[in-house]
């Protein structure tokens, strides 16, 4: 308990001492730029290649479980809608971005601390806190979403794809049941789950990135409980906002 309580003070206080005006703007703009051009377009690939399968997954095991003629075929297309943009999309994207963006943000810190440059920037007079975590917290923020909102996108158009090239269901059906029944407020709340997760995700990353102790071989571990941690939290902040806001 103990250990956890240092844990969770240590990232307090690195949240406070992020928020303090910055020595020069454009260099903070950027890195901010950078972060965001590494986050995006470094995970877009594993992005694209899940979100296209997870819809095609789900619109094929659905037809499989809703064999009742009494069923119309355009549910189908509704329960892919849903389940890509309430679930798929935010949540197992988001784990899997843990993986891909946790372990560089906390590497990329680990690295910077074992080399001893983060000590050097900090001899400089620059708050390492506000110029290294600020901008990988801020860019995730802001690309994290970006990505979860494509992804939700190309879920649907690739279960639209599988049912038609598996002969499940036509297009035209899919697109009607797509316009059925549509409650903005899952588009909402998907968001609400998108921003939650992508400050999971950076922070906890950067915390363990940033305060690394040791040699080489801690840097390994502390990506490892960064991806592990963010993984539990973000399951966690999942039933939560489930619970709070459904």
């Amino acid at each position: 308990m103990s250990s956890f309580l240092t844990h969770f003070g240590t990232y307090l206080l690195m949240l406070k001492g992020m928020f303090t005006k910055p020595e020069n703007w454009r260099m903070y703009w950027k890195e901010f730029m950078h972060q965001c051009v590494e986050i995006g377009i470094g995970a877009l690939p594993i992005v694209v290649i899940i979100s296209l399968f997870l819809g095609a997954v789900t619109t094929i095991q659905t037809a499989y479980q809703l064999v009742s003629p009494l069923v119309p075929q355009t549910t189908i297309a509704q329960i892919v809608r849903d389940s890509m943009i309430l679930e798929l999309s935010p949540t197992v994207l988001s784990i899997v971005l843990a993986g891909v963006i946790g372990s560089k943000i906390a590497s990329e810190l680990g690295n910077m601390r074992i080399s001893e440059q983060i000590d050097a920037l900090e001899i400089m007079g620059i708050n390492t806190k506000s110029y290294l975590v600020l901008p990988k917290i801020t860019a995730a923020l802001v690309v994290i979403p970006c990505l979860i909102v494509i992804s939700a996108v190309l879920g649907i158009w690739g279960g639209r794809t599988a049912g038609e090239m598996a002969g499940i269901l036509a297009s035209d059906i899919f697109d009607m049941g797509l316009r059925q029944n549509l409650n903005i407020y899952n588009i909402n709340f998907a968001l609400y789950k998108a921003y939650t997760f992508s400050f999971i995700i950076s922070s906890i990353s950067a915390y363990f990135g940033y305060n690394v102790a040791g040699g080489a071989l801690e840097i390994g571990r502390a990506s490892t409980k960064a991806v592990v941690v963010s993984c539990i939290l973000i399951l966690v902040a999942d039933y939560l906002l489930a619970a709070l806001l459904l």
